[in-house]
This record gives C-alpha cells, structure tokens and sequence, in this order.
C-alpha cells in the first residue's frame, strides 16, 4: 500500500534552491572552469585567450630566489611553457611575503595575458594550482576571468597512517604532490604505532630494528595470531621504516609545495611495539602485555624526551601529534610506581594521571620552542590551553574544546574517516566499516551556527584521516583517498556560501579520468543511487531524496514493487509518502541502465510520535537523533555513525514503545546492523512481546536465535520482523548481546502496523 503526495511547501523550496543554484552557477561559473576547490570570488567574460603557443613566464617583479624556486617547480608542471608564447606575469604584492601566513592570489585572464598576484609564496604557488587546472581542461584556451580567492581555513590537512601497512617515499611524494595541487597544506604522518614503529630514532636501535618488523604482512592476520615482532630480514619479515634522511628529504619536497609535515609519535598508547623492544618502559615489566608506557617509571620521560628531540630535529614543524589517544588505563591502576606518581602529584585519578604525561611532555615540546597536538581524548583529566586539540570523535568535542579556549582541529570520522566504505560494502573491499561516501564528506561543516565569533577563530582548520588496517597497497590506498579528498580539499577550502553539491558534482566528475591519466588509481563513483529521507511530522509523511554521485544521469524509479525501466518516473523532486512503499530506483543514461537497483521499504508506520522507554540506555556517543530515534520513520545506512543508528552496550537492548490506545497489531519489525571490524555484533537473542498495561505481564509473540557468527566478515543489516494478528498497546523488545564476545549492539527503527 502506498501514497506519494508532493506538498506546495516543497514548491516554494525547490523555487529557492534553483534561484541559489542559479546565483551560485553566475557567480562561480562552474559549467566553465572545472576548479576544485571552487574559489571564493570569480568572474568569467565572453571571450577567452589563445594560449595554444604555450606560457611565457615573466619573474620580473619577484626577488632571485623565489623566481629560482618557481621557475623549478613550473617546469616540473604539464604547463606548456615556451619562449614565444603567451605572456604569464607573476607579483608579490608584500615585501615581507617570506614571513606572511596570507595565502590569498588574484588572476586575472584577458587580451594582454595572464596576471597572477599575491601577498605570500604559498599564494603564488595556489595561483599557479589554479592555472595549472584552467589549462587541463582546455589547453588551446583560456576564459576571460577573474579570480579573488583566499581559503576558509588556515590548517588544511590530510592524515596518513603508514604503521598498519608501510608506503614508499615515492607514493608518499605522489600523494604530497595532489595534496598541494587541491591546496591542503598539512600532511599528518602517524608514524608510530602497535603495528609497527617507523622512524629511525638512532638513539633506540631497536624500534626499527625490532618494532618496525612484524610476522605477517596483512595488518588482519598480524592482528590474530598472537601481534608478534620480528628482526629486520628474518623470513616473511614483513614493514620497514623511513631513515632520517629519507624523513628530511620528504620534508623538502613538501615545504617547497607549501606542505608542511607534523609527526605524530603515540603515547601513552598504542605503544606496544615500543613495549616489545624496551619493556621497562611497561608497568610489569613484560613484552607483549600492554599498549600503554608507565607514567610512574621516570625512564619513560627519559626515552620520550630522547626520541621527540631526534624528531624535533627531523621534523621542522611548529606543531607535534604526540596521539594520546584510546589509552587503557588498567595496568595504571595495578601500577605501584603509577599509584605513587598519582600521589605524589596530588592528582585525583588515571585520567589525570594522563594529563600529568600530556602536560609534562607539552612542556618539554615548549622548551624547544614547539606546540603539543593531541586526539581529543587528551582533553580528560584537564589539559592546558595551550594544547591543540584533534577532535575525532563526537563533534560536540571539538565545539566544547574550541568553547574553553583550545585551538581545535575538525575530524570527525563520520565525515573525514577514508577508511570507511564509499559504496555498498559487497562491491567494495572489505574496509574497517562505516559507510562515507563523497556526498556526505562534501556535507561536512565544522562551524555550527551556535559557536561565538569569538569561538570561531579556535577552529584552527580540518583534516581527512586514512587509517590503513585494510589497506595493504599503494593502489588500495589512492582508491581510498580519490575523489574523496576533493570533496574535503573543497570543504576546507571554499566558504558555505559558495559551495554547491550539483557544481562540485559536475566537476568531479570530470576531474577523475584527469587523475586517473596522471597515474592516481581512483575510485570511479558509485554507479547506484543513494537515497535520503527526513520525517515531515506537519504532513505526517516520510520524504525522501534520491541523488546520484555520477553526472549527468537520469534516476527512474517506482514506488510499488514493480520492476524500473527507461520508462519509468524520472526522479526531479522529493517523494513523500504517508503510510507504506517499496522504492526501486535505478541510474540511467542514455536509456541504458547503470550499476545495481536500489529497494527499501519505507514505513509512516503507526509508532512514529508515540512514546518510547528505554530500560537500558543508548550509549551517549552514539545518540542518533535522541529518545525517538528509534520509532521515527528513518533508517540507518551502512555507517553506524551515519545519525540514524543507536549504540547500545553492556547492558541489554531494552525498550517499551507505548501507542497511546489498544489495537490491533499485525507486523512490528528491528533492524540490526552488523560489522565485526568495529565490534558491532547482531543480537544473540531477539524477543517481541505485547501488553495492555505497562505494568501488565508481557506477553512473548517472537522469538528470534540469531544463528550468524559474530566474526562474519562484513558490513550488512538484518531485519526480525514477526505477522500476525493480536490486540496490545505496549510493545516491548530485548535483545542481548552476545555472551562470547563483548561488543555493541546497533538499532535503528522499530515498525509498527
């Protein structure tokens, strides 16, 4: 049974949005130049320049040293550069532009040539990025234009985790290389880690002697049997690790395209490889027992301080990551000489424990005139306004952090994690879970209207993050970053106002096979449609979007069942429905059908805006949208921080949903959602009962005995549904967990007919 309405409001709204899209195609004049990210003030005449006899540079204006670094750099571009070509003059507008941070430019494109302005290097260099993306395009000419730019954010970065699997000094080039093409200008290395340690610190031999070497290549088998290192060159040795000089060398080649390296060296946790190689550092003593140094042993801040002032000599960088984050705190807790350290420093707990290291190291780094960066779990137990704070986690961190005065950098990994599938996880490779694909990561934006002016400026930037547990290659890890770092260059670039999803869209779309002819191995796009959906509570109705990541294409869908063709309703505005269908919707172009239909049930079912009581509560940082999550007509994707799924754990999953009045009841259905990568198991035991009274004996309808294993490798979702026919106004479900293997639980809608 299905209604769709289309509401007069939705008109009104659909008129805006055009007006905007129209402004924003005037202004940015998207369908022309193709840039990404799309500067923030552009203006593009009728007419276009020749430049077919190629770019003559002209370096007049600038000093010896600066021309000399340019004109390298240029060369090493796919400009076609040539003595008798077009002219293209380049100024700094700033005598003091070697130490300025402005990385504004102008361009300006018309009959006599090519101008480039700007206030510092960086900019100049950003100028060029551009150019170099006008002639892609079209190398024979170029519009009339006017370009003003300068970026939203002053840290623009891109995390690399080279511990869980180890990549070249050339790949990590490459990547530096379109990192500053996209005009992100801080390359986050995680260098250390359980997996495996990989800077030569000459001081400890044996961190890349011993630590940098593991027993198996795949992070996953390494993982379950038994996390053992091994000596560099025994058989099946498997990692490596970067020298100083190879270290000092990728500096250069990212400083001289405006790309600054920070380090990141972990402690307290995620140090068992250090532990492995220098056990006195542990609290017992032992190899292979913890992942955490002992802060009690006064030999950790002599090793610490030894290794960060290699590093620091290394590694030019104002700022240092020093992690700090997922910290076990248990073995502290057994620790005599931890015990003692938290009492003699008068502090009140592990966590401020904790913060004694984090304080204690941020001074070090300061009197080596350095700045400390840490995950945001280096906000627990207190910490110094000084500290830099990683948000990764929840974002309400990040915005607290910036709230109390902490210079905070945006990555929360359910809009910048690429580890996370980027399409339906059976066509993908098996990836550590969560679902983010490009249009969520183009959504992504760190300024909620409820920081302060003055809370704005501690938002320092934003950063994508690459963790490599399931990515063993190169080729694996540019398919993982491309085109999604795009999205993200865009976002960390552009102001709100002047972005677009259709636009960005658009020239995605025609950037890949660019990338893909530069040798980057991309992903290509989804080829099935995705589908959004709101709950319009005034008209009782669910909503629902279908949008597509490949463009131009058409998507067709029914809302009955049927089977969709090239005949079938073209989708071009929202579809809402009242009571039940059954979507399909597939692409196409040219009539022909691209990629796999898309079919969900959508439910306006009768416990939406009915109360809800949890006798166990959700876990607070996996909240979805509140106490009504589960009854309000929505469903959760593949990633289970997508905002629609709720986390339950330890305690069993446990609700009574009360529909107000007794009635006939004759289908309730839960989903589930599965990924053993991140511990997210189904239930062992389903069970659905009903009630008159809520004090009343419940009385059990269905039964359900998950029979899948908890370790099935995978992300999926899985419905228990009972049909029947019974009288009740309360309906109770619990589901607990299983008793094997402790993890969470996932749900995200309770149907009700």
């Amino acid at each position: 049974m299905k209604t769709i309405y289309y509401y007069p409001l939705l008109i009104v709204l659909l008129i805006s949005f055009s007006c905007q899209e129209k402004r924003v195609e005037d202004n940015l004049a998207a369908d022309i130049v193709h840039l990404i990210p799309m500067p923030n003030k552009i203006k593009v005449g009728q007419d276009s320049l020749d430049i077919s006899s190629g770019l003559k540079l002209n370096f007049k204006e600038l000093n010896p040293e600066v021309k000399n670094d340019l004109s390298a750099y240029l060369k090493s571009t796919a400009l076609n550069l040539s003595d008798c070509g077009v002219e293209a003059s380049f100024s700094l507008n700033n005598s003091n532009y070697a130490d300025s941070l402005d990385e504004s430019y102008k361009i300006f494109v018309n009959g006599n040539g090519i101008k480039i302005w700007a206030v510092s290097e960086a900019g100049l260099f950003y100028a060029i990025q551009t150019l170099i993306q006008l002639t892609e395009h079209n190398s024979d000419k170029l519009p009339f234009i006017e370009i003003e730019d300068s970026p939203r954010f002053a840290y623009r970065g891109m995390h690399l985790d080279v511990s869980r699997h180890f990549f070249s000094p050339d790949f990590l080039k490459k990547q530096i290389d379109l990192m500053a093409h996209y005009k992100l200008n801080r390359f986050h290395w995680h260098l250390t880690d359980g997996p495996g340690w990989r800077i030569e610190i000459k001081k400890y031999p044996e961190l890349t002697n011993i630590a940098a070497w593991r027993t198996h290549s795949l992070w996953k088998e390494w993982w379950t049997s038994g996390r053992k290192y091994t000596n560099e060159g025994d058989t099946n040795a498997y990692g490596g690790y970067y020298t100083q000089e190879e270290a000092k060398e990728l500096v250069e080649y990212a400083a001289k395209r405006h790309v600054t390296i920070i380090p990141e060296i972990e402690m307290p946790g995620h140090s068992e490889e250090v532990l492995a190689v220098y056990p006195q550092l542990s609290c017992n003593g032992k190899p292979y027992t913890s992942s955490e140094l002992c802060i009690g042993n006064e030999e950790t801040f002599v090793v610490l301080e030894n290794v960060l002032d290699e590093i620091m000599d290394i590694f030019p960088s104002k700022f240092i990551h020093i992690g700090g984050d997922e910290a076990s705190k248990e073995h502290w807790k057994k620790c005599p000489k931890c015990q003692e350290r938290i009492k003699n420093e008068n502090l009140k707990d592990e966590a401020e424990l904790q913060s004694y290291l984090i304080r204690r190291i941020e001074k070090y780094l300061h009197s080596k005139g350095r700045e400390l960066i840490g995950w945001d779990e280096i906000l627990e137990g207190g910490l110094e306004k000084s500290a830099t704070v990683m948000n990764w986690r929840d974002e309400k961190i990040g915005i607290e952090a910036a709230q109390s005065g902490h210079k905070v950098i945006m990555t929360p990994g359910k809009y910048t994690y690429f580890n996370s599938y980027q399409s339906s996880p059976e066509k993908e490779p098996e990836a550590m879970g969560g679902f983010l694909p490009l249009e969520n990561v183009y959504a992504f934006d760190p300024l909620p209207d409820s920081l302060s002016a003055n809370d704005i400026e501690n938002i320092w930037g934003v950063q994508a993050c690459l963790w490599t547990e399931y990515i063993p290659t190169e080729e694996h890890a540019e398919y993982m970053l491309y085109p999604r770092i795009l999205a993200f260059a865009e976002v960390a670039w552009t102001n709100p106002e002047n972005k677009s999803w259709d636009s960005f869209k658009y020239r995605v779309n025609r950037s890949i096979p660019i990338l893909q002819q530069k040798g980057y191995n991309t992903f290509t796009l989804s080829k099935d449609p995705a589908i959004y959906m709101s709950n319009d509570s005034l008209n009782k109705a669910v909503a629902i979007t279908l949008t597509s990541e490949i463009s131009p294409v058409e998507i067709r869908y029914t809302t009955d069942g049927s089977a969709v063709t090239s005949e079938s309703q073209l989708y071009e505005n929202p579809i809402f429905v009242k009571d039940s269908a059954k979507l399909n919707a597939q692409l196409f172009r040219d009539g022909t059908p691209l990629g796999d239909v898309l079919e969900k049930r959508i439910d306006y079912h009768r416990a939406i805006g009915k109360k809800i009581e949890y006798l166990n509560p959700y876990n607070r940082y996996y909240p979805a949208n509140g106490k009504n999550s589960l009854i309000d007509g929505l469903y959760g994707g593949f990633s289970h921080g997508d905002g629609f799924w709720q986390g339950f754990i330890g305690a069993p999953f446990d609700v009574i949903i009360d529909l107000g009045a007794t009635d006939m009841l004759r289908h309730i259905r839960i989903n589930f959602l599965h990924n053993a990568n991140a511990e997210i198991w189904l239930p062992k035991e389903i069970t659905i009962a009903l009630s008159s009274e809520r004090e009343g004996d419940f009385e059990s309808i269905a039964t359900f005995n998950n029979s899948i294993a908890s370790d099935k490798a995978g992300t999926f979702l899985k419905s228990f549904e009972w049909n029947g026919s019974q009288q009740a106004r309360f309906i109770r479900i619990t589901a607990t967990i299983n008793p094997v293997v402790r993890g969470w639980v996932f749900a995200d809608e309770i149907v009700v007919w």
